[in-house]
């Protein structure tokens, strides 16, 4: 059956039995991965997905059923499926199918082109990177992991209001991971590269990463455990605001989750920070025009100069808390559960570069790495202790390399401790980004 003739055909039905507000979503993709070792290919992978999902309203609670079918039989097990589950739901607060705004934001997040390059291009992309690597130093003895990865999606919402909505977007990325062998020693570093466009993704740019981060790490030491002046790299600090982003959830607030439940217009941060979640960035991995239930998307500052402005909303939690939805409803696939979720999520940057905060900081600690946060951190109580590698900054300057060190503390408190932000904001092959942070001093054990 066509698909649309097959959303018409199944709201219409879905009225018929007695589901009076009911919403269609309706998302798929197509992906390509490959991956290679020794200079061949090692994994090779094209997949295609499409499904659909029906949320309606019946006896005043919500159902929910999913289907990758797309025919008359799917139709009656959507609907059964969706008056099943209202029926045996025992969430009892309020619900609702989204009637739509007045206007939606226009992004183009699409390339066209890129869905047309061939299977051959990317692979002569990803089989350039090793041999290029190995040229670079003979310490370099391979490329332990390395892929390049073409994705595009899309999904699209209907509903008995006569919301119609449809947003697509697609990227390529390609990483690699350098190793780095002298002696007995060995290190490895990471390089990655990632745009719209493939003509924009940079070999060069990969490869000189991971190994120049390989080779500077081949001499690294732990320093000794004490307390360290610290500033945490661009590349590392969006994984540790990765891990605490939930606390800045309604949803998790409203479940006893988060510490930052009823804090709204609360100072929690130093003046100098201002947190943001830009669904409308240009060239954003998590740009959007709407959300996962039709609410038009926004810019917000979460936290603003330092004060606490606002949870991350879905239309459940608005309609409990008596806000208006952020337009952060998300869904993990068509047939996921409606939650929230932050977009392009990024501490807002400051004037200084690196260098320049590294010059003010005189003598300390940068982190580039850190490994171990979903052990290692309480998403909670946000407190964190973690492996980390980086280097000593003396007299200003980038001095040593550093590995096998651990860096403690708590998330709620580095907020409260950041000196300043640099200039250097980063989006390391995810939504949540930041700037460098300088986050004052940190607890280190070490050697």
């Amino acid at each position: 059956m066509h698909t649309e003739q097959f959303i018409t055909r199944l709201l219409e039905q879905a009225k018929v039995r007695g589901i009076l507000e009911a919403e269609v979503f309706l998302s798929g993709g197509d992906s390509f991965r490959a991956m290679s070792q020794q200079g061949a290919l090692s994994n090779y992978t094209v997949n295609s997905t499409r499904g659909l999902s029906l949320r309606g309203i019946y006896s005043g609670k919500m159902g929910y059923a999913a289907t990758e079918a797309f025919d008359e039989e799917a139709i009656d097990m959507l609907i059964s499926g969706v008056i099943e589950s209202a029926l045996l739901t025992e969430d009892d607060s309020f619900q609702q199918i989204y009637k739509g705004d007045e206007t939606y934001p226009q992004l183009n997040c699409y390339n066209p082109e890129l869905d047309r390059v061939d299977e051959k291009r990317k692979i002569d992309f990803l089989l350039s990177l090793e041999p290029m690597a190995k040229a670079r130093d003979p310490r370099i003895v391979q490329l332990s992991y390395n892929a390049i990865v073409t994705a595009s999606g899309f999904h699209r919402i209907v509903n008995t209001h006569g919301l119609n909505l449809e947003d697509k977007d697609n990227i390529a990325y390609a990483y690699a991971g350098a190793v780095a062998k002298e002696g007995d020693r060995v290190a490895t570093g990471m390089g990655m590269t990632i745009s719209r466009n493939f003509d924009e993704l940079d070999a060069e740019k990969v490869v000189n990463d991971a190994t120049s981060e390989a080779l500077f790490m081949l001499a690294a030491q732990p320093v000794p455990s004490g307390s360290y002046r610290c500033i945490i790299e661009n590349r590392c600090m969006p994984d540790l605001l990765s891990v605490f982003s939930g606390v800045f959830s309604a949803e998790n607030a409203q479940k006893g989750l988060s510490l930052l439940a009823g804090k709204e217009g609360e100072m929690i941060a130093s003046p100098a920070v201002t947190l943001m979640d830009d669904p409308l960035m240009k060239d954003g991995l998590g740009s959007q025009p709407f959300d996962a239930e039709g609410v038009a998307c926004f810019p917000k500052a979460v936290i603003e100069n330092g004060r606490f402005t606002t949870l991350l909303h879905n239309l459940k939690t608005a309609h409990k808390a008596g806000v208006r939805s952020t337009g952060n409803a998300a869904k993990a696939g068509y047939a996921g559960a409606v939650r929230v979720s932050p977009t392009n999520f990024y501490f807002k940057p400051g004037e200084k570069t690196l260098a320049q905060m590294m010059e003010e900081m005189e003598n300390g600690l940068v982190i580039t790495d850190v490994s171990g946060l979903h052990a290692g951190a309480n998403a909670i109580s946000g407190d964190f202790s973690l492996i980390a590698q980086g280097y000593t900054v003396k007299d200003g300057k980038k001095d040593k390399p550093v590995d096998r060190i651990t860096v403690a503390g708590n998330f709620f408190q580095l907020l409260k401790n950041i000196r300043a932000l640099g200039s250097d904001l980063l989006f390391p092959g995810s939504s949540t980004g930041s700037p460098s942070v300088d986050i004052g001093e940190i607890a280190v054990a070490g050697k």
